[in-house]
């Protein structure tokens, strides 16, 4: 092989890998305007919103601790640094999502977005693994300090 051929692989390799981090960011933008726009009734205490959690056992402060959950895991999937633990966090926020809506509407056209969602937060907590692990060897650095 020739250096010519190297290098232009290399170079094929460096856009595919530039284009799947764009897609990846515009889908970390779209979850996240997902999540900002699901936590706005839960935190504003809109009545659907009240009596949806009152159903599910959890009441007004479970509905509001979820809303802020979803709002500051919006918040940190724009953030660099944060975005992979961001998304394993709402993936764990999107599987609780996923068994009560089972649990409480029984599946059918309801289940379609948080199974959605779930998918979409795993991909991007799969693509920002490498993130997620050099935060913490970053918090395990200043700990040791």
């Amino acid at each position: 092989m020739t250096t010519v051929t190297i290098n232009a692989r290399a170079t094929g390799q460096r856009r595919r890998g530039r284009a799947a981090n764009r897609a990846v960011w515009v889908l970390q933008v779209l979850t996240s305007a997902l999540f900002v726009f699901a936590s706005v009734p839960k935190l504003t205490a809109d009545p659907m919103a009240v009596a949806g959690f009152d159903v599910m056992g959890l009441g007004t402060a479970g509905m509001y601790v979820v809303g802020g959950l979803e709002l500051l895991g919006a918040v940190a999937l724009l953030v660099p640094v944060l975005c992979g633990l961001a998304a394993a966090a709402q993936v764990a926020l999107m599987v609780g999502a996923v068994v009560l809506s089972l649990v409480f509407v029984g599946g059918g056209a309801a289940l379609a977005l948080p199974v959605g969602t779930l998918v979409v937060v795993s991909v991007i907590a799969w693509a920002r693994r490498r993130r997620t692990v050099e935060l913490v060897g970053l918090v395990r650095r200043y700990a040791r300090r």
